[in-house]
């Protein structure tokens, strides 16, 4: 992939790992046994010591979202949601140099689940969110383009026959979203609400990751798990417990192709910052690029690691 912006890698493994230990220091956290948990759009740590989890935003374009997931969180909590809970008692979210981070709890795990989480969980957390009241802050309202196009610009390495085709794919969408009638009622959505944001604890299912909360249109939160069926091989049978447990199958809405390709577009660009920092997803990024060239719906992906 030949190079369109020439930026240094800014999130290397190294260089959040200098951040990680430089926060630890400032407010008096253990940072001993640190490891890395996930790192594609945000870098997650646990620290063992402490019975925490660090997130480090992942893109200089999307730092604007972690005070909106620090509101988020809190509301989630006065209204005891089962979602991860922010640590107190720091000015969150916080700033380490360059990088912005917020400090959670970690959910303990369960030594023996009676089963591993699946549609029906989905469903029972998706209707316990969407049944609250309107929160007393403002949200943004959906723009499910927004934070591709903040990528696009934000992107490591990328050449210009991919950018010229990713910004023609945003325009496209652009358009068909116009025409988009919901047959839910809107009001305030997850964002990205697939079974990898639900964590098993003893206490059962939490939610996590508020980046893309809005207000909007539910049958968003309602589209990821079967994209995710047909892109990276997902339990059939987990799309029909979301159906039976939420009582609709957005499947069957004449909107769902459009929130599909909207969807694979924004899977496909979340690794665009990270592209030199972390180049282990780049044959990825190749394989997914291919798909949406192509019109293909039914190629297998695999997860960015």
């Amino acid at each position: 992939m030949s190079s369109a912006v020439t930026l240094d890698g800014r999130f290397t493994r190294e260089k959040l790992a200098d951040a990680l230990r430089r926060l630890c220091a400032e407010h008096g956290l253990d940072h001993r046994g640190a490891r890395l948990l996930k790192f594609t759009s945000n870098a997650v740590f646990e620290l063992p010591a402490e019975r925490a989890v660090v997130r480090i935003v992942g893109s200089t374009r999307l730092r604007h979202r972690a005070a909106k997931v620090v509101r988020v969180a809190t509301w989630l909590a006065e209204h005891d949601v089962p979602a991860v809970r922010l640590l107190t008692g720091f000015p969150l979210p916080v700033v380490v140099g360059d990088h912005l981070a917020t400090l959670w709890h970690h959910v303990p795990g369960t030594a023996q689940p009676a089963r591993a989480l699946d549609g029906r969980d989905l469903a029972r957390v998706l209707r316990r969110l969407h049944e609250l009241p309107a929160p007393p802050f403002e949200l943004p309202e959906w723009a499910p383009l927004d934070d591709v196009r903040r990528r696009l610009a934000d992107a490591e390495e990328l050449s210009g026959s991919d950018r010229s085709f990713l910004e023609e794919r945003c325009a496209s969408l652009d358009e068909r979203l116009a025409g988009l009638r919901p047959a839910l009622p809107t009001g305030v959505l997850h964002g990205d609400a697939h079974l990898g944001n639900l964590i098993a604890s003893p206490s059962g299912p939490v939610l996590c990751d508020f980046d893309s909360t809005a207000t909007g249109p539910r049958e968003w939160d309602l589209s990821s798990l079967p994209v995710g069926v047909a892109r990276f091989g997902h339990s059939p049978r987990w799309q029909r417990q979301l159906v039976r447990g939420y009582r609709f199958d957005v499947t069957r809405w004449d909107g769902f192709p459009v929130l599909r390709d909207l969807r694979e577009l924004k899977l496909t660009t979340s690794a665009l910052p990270i592209l030199r920092s972390h180049p282990g997803v780049r044959v990825e990024l190749r394989r997914r690029l291919t798909a949406l060239r192509r019109g293909d719906t039914t190629s297998r992906w695999s997860p960015y690691r």
